[in-house]
């Protein structure tokens, strides 16, 4: 037992789940202010981060270490998600800007009509 409570082997995955959710808060961040450098290096950090984490894999997670997975999970899929509709508003801005934006329709076979030029 240390001065501060007991120790796990589950102590250095819940520091990198912590780290990983300061990262994810940080990547939130910098696709809301459309940061491409800041992007990019939480994309590296994150990956830095799994594969620390396949390394410090324990059999048994503590309670702690799930809740951290799962709100990790959760702001992962939550920063996705606006990666997502964040492409999608640049590719609608510059296929209206090239005459080649789509929209969704019922005349085509395939569901998609063309916007006139």
């Amino acid at each position: 037992m240390s001065a501060t409570g007991p120790t796990t082997k589950a102590s250095p995955m819940r520091g990198t789940l912590r780290q990983m959710l300061a990262l994810l808060e940080g990547e939130r961040q910098a696709l809301a202010s459309l940061d491409l450098e800041r992007i990019l290096s939480c994309a590296d950090g994150k990956e830095n981060l799994c594969n620390v984490l396949a390394e410090e894999q324990a059999g048994e997670l503590d309670e702690e270490c799930r809740a951290l997975l799962d709100a990790v999970k959760r702001m992962n899929e939550t920063n996705r998600k606006l990666r997502n509709l964040i492409s999608a508003n640049i590719q609608a801005r510059l296929g209206a800007l090239t005459g080649t934006a789509w929209l969704y329709g019922r005349s085509k076979a395939n569901g998609v009509v063309e916007l006139p030029r």
